[in-house]
């Protein structure tokens, strides 16, 4: 039994490292870097299998490289405002209950932290790297469902984003 259990947990390492892989080799569609006043916040790029942007459900990987210290609740905070803006809140009912999921679930981040949301078959799912530094990424949270994805990523792809500069840019558009 003891060895059944060492094996499984083995292979679920394995697996979960493996889906990792799959998307770190996807090829660059675009990248962008947000910057609030004097303070530069992020580096942003979006990778898709063939480097090319469809759609907002097809497979895509937002990866942030923080370059500001933030703590979890500003994180979510920013996460709440911009889906205010777009009236996803108004819209979805249960959003309330993905902001207390993601206050949960995100770590404070510091310079050089990259957090990436990754769909794939509809589903998404959060990776974290507390520097770029390190080789891999380590998954947070459970895959998350096709709605949670489609809201979390039309803070940076959905033409009505409060940044369509940087939706421009992270879709491979003009600079």
């Amino acid at each position: 039994m003891k060895l059944q259990m060492l094996l499984l947990t083995g292979l679920l390492t394995l697996t979960t490292h493996a889906c990792a892989a799959d998307w770190l080799s996807w090829r660059k569609v675009g990248e962008a870097t947000l910057t609030w006043g004097p303070f530069t916040v992020y580096h942003s790029q979006l990778f898709t299998p063939d480097g090319h942007y469809r759609t907002a459900s097809s497979d895509q990987a937002l990866v942030i490289t923080y370059l500001q210290n933030i703590d979890r609740d500003d994180l979510v905070e920013a996460t709440r405002e911009q889906w205010q803006a777009q009236g996803i809140l108004m819209r979805e009912p249960q959003s309330s209950a993905w902001l207390q999921m993601l206050k949960s679930l995100w770590p404070d981040v510091h310079s050089g932290t990259q957090l990436a949301f990754v769909i794939e078959d509809n589903q998404g799912q959060f990776w974290y790297r507390a520097t770029a530094a390190e080789k891999n990424f380590s998954p947070l949270g459970p895959p998350q469902p096709a709605l949670f994805s489609r809201s979390f990523m039309a803070i940076w792809l959905d033409p009505h984003t409060q940044y369509p500069e940087l939706r421009q840019r992270l879709i491979g558009g003009e600079k």
